[in-house]
C-alpha cells in the first residue's frame, strides 16, 4: 500500500493565512500610544470592508506575545472585544492606559486623538499598489495629516 506524498514544503499558503500574516504585521507596526480601528487595519492590508475578519483574526491570535492586539479598537473609539482567556476588555483598557491613552469608564477613548495615521512611505512599505495608496490617502487622509515617524 502506498501513501500520498506528505511533504508539504511546496504548498503555498492559503489566501486566508496570507491575510492573517499581513494583519499581524500591520498590528505590530501600530506605534505605542496609538490605536487603529479594525477597518483601518483591513484597509492597510489592502482589503477594505474586512473589519470583521480582522476582529476574528485578533480573537484567534490574542495569546501571541508579540502581537499588540490591544491597540485595535472599533471605529467609534470603543473597546469592543468580547474577551477570552487571554484578552479581556479590562486588560485592553489597562494596556492602553499604560501607553498613555486615556480610556473612560465606559471603555471609550478619543479615537481621533490617538488614531494611528500612516504616511505614504509607511503604506508603500506594506507593498500596496500605488493607485490604492493614492485613493486611500485622498479618501481617509484628505488633509495630508500623518503621525507616522519611520526614521
Amino acid at each position: 500500500m502506498s501513501f500520498p506524498d506528505t511533504n508539504h514544503d511546496n504548498i503555498s499558503p492559503s489566501p486566508m493565512s496570507q491575510f492573517k500574516t499581513k494583519i499581524h504585521q500591520i498590528i505590530q507596526l501600530i506605534p505605542e500610544g496609538k490605536v487603529a480601528s479594525y477597518g483601518q487595519v483591513a484597509l492597510y492590508a489592502g482589503i477594505p470592508r474586512a473589519a470583521r475578519q480582522v476582529g476574528w483574526i485578533l480573537h484567534q491570535s490574542g495569546h501571541l506575545d508579540n502581537l499588540p492586539w490591544w491597540r485595535v479598537v472599533n471605529n467609534a473609539g470603543r473597546i469592543s472585544i468580547k474577551g477570552n482567556l487571554y484578552c479581556t476588555p479590562e486588560m485592553q483598557k489597562k494596556l492602553l492606559e499604560s501607553e498613555g491613552i486615556k480610556v473612560n469608564a465606559d471603555l471609550t477613548l478619543d479615537i481621533e486623538k490617538y488614531r494611528f495615521l500612516p504616511d505614504q512611505k509607511f503604506l508603500k512599505n506594506l507593498q500596496l499598489d500605488d493607485d490604492y495608496i493614492e485613493t486611500l490617502l485622498k479618501k481617509h487622509f484628505p488633509f495630508g495629516q500623518s503621525n507616522t515617524n519611520l526614521e
